[in-house]
């Protein structure tokens, strides 16, 4: 079940990367397009994969929070296709969501600035002065989606256990790096521990997920943990009707054996939307 994660500024050719890659590995690859394909079965619209793809939200209205929940769906697809194993996670911040997992390969496609924009000018027949636009609006979104949804600095190299210069390397000799690293025998030697590390991840974020698209809890000062489907909740609620109605959703959600109630009700004022 090897995964290989993809983080890329835009203008870098990552894509054909990835895509030859998986072809040469015989892996899924989860880009955009199979996203959305994926998306339908777990109740996003293309409309609303569209609105939140990798744009983080706020957590102050319950709009933001219906935000969240969505983003937090993306993100169950990607775990879902991790659990399956050989697949190429291409973007969403599947390096950081997959934190811990011994048997993942994280890479990063890293360019100069004027270098990427002349790619992408060429590559998509447009201005370069529109492709510059594009690619600045697109390294601080996904670096601010990184940073803000992840707490860490996209542009962190310790992050990432291969960093490529597109501007220094051919694709190919890529590609032939990235296939030999995927085949380590370290990456399956941690198979079965990632998969149950894995395993408590998907609950914990199905648990979050419901938790955010109820109207019965405002905010989420608490984290959630969970160990062969004992989940719990740890941290604060704001009145003992939201500490009821999180336990209870909880409990609610399948895959989920136990709950164990570690919140507490602190009484602050809500903000008002």
């Amino acid at each position: 079940m090897a995964v290989i994660t993809i983080s890329r500024e835009m203008g870098t050719g990552a894509y054909l990367v990835a895509r030859e890659v998986a072809k040469r590995l015989k892996y899924t690859l989860v880009d955009g397009p199979k996203i959305a394909e994926l998306a339908l079965e777990y109740g996003l619209s293309a409309d609303v994969l569209k609105r939140v793809d990798e744009k983080p939200p706020v957590y102050i209205t319950a709009e933001d929070r219906l935000h969240a929940a969505y983003l937090n769906t993306i993100e169950l697809i990607l775990l879902e296709c991790a659990r399956k194993g050989n697949v190429v996670l291409y973007g969403r911040g599947a390096q950081d969501l997959l934190q811990g997992l011994g048997n993942v390969l994280r890479l990063r496609f890293i360019g100069p600035f004027d270098e990427r924009v002349e790619n992408f000018a060429e590559r998509e027949w447009i201005d370069p002065d529109l492709a510059r636009e594009l690619i600045r609006k697109s390294d601080h979104q996904r670096g601010g989606f990184i940073h803000f949804y992840f707490d860490r600095d996209w542009n962190d190299p310790l992050g990432y256990d291969l960093v490529f210069n597109t501007s220094r390397l051919s694709q190919a000799s890529i590609v032939e790096t990235i296939v030999a690293a995927a085949r380590d025998p370290k990456l399956r030697e941690a198979e079965t521990e990632a998969l149950e590390l894995l395993n408590d991840i998907v609950l914990c974020k199905k648990v979050e997920t419901e938790i955010l698209k109820s109207p019965g809890v405002e905010n989420l000062h608490f984290r959630i943990f969970s160990s062969e489907g004992a989940v719990s909740l740890t941290g604060h609620v704001h009145t003992e009707q939201e500490k009821s109605a999180a336990l209870a959703i909880a409990s609610g959600v399948p895959g989920v054996a136990s709950v164990k109630d570690r919140l507490q009700v602190v009484g602050y004022k809500s903000y008002k939307e």
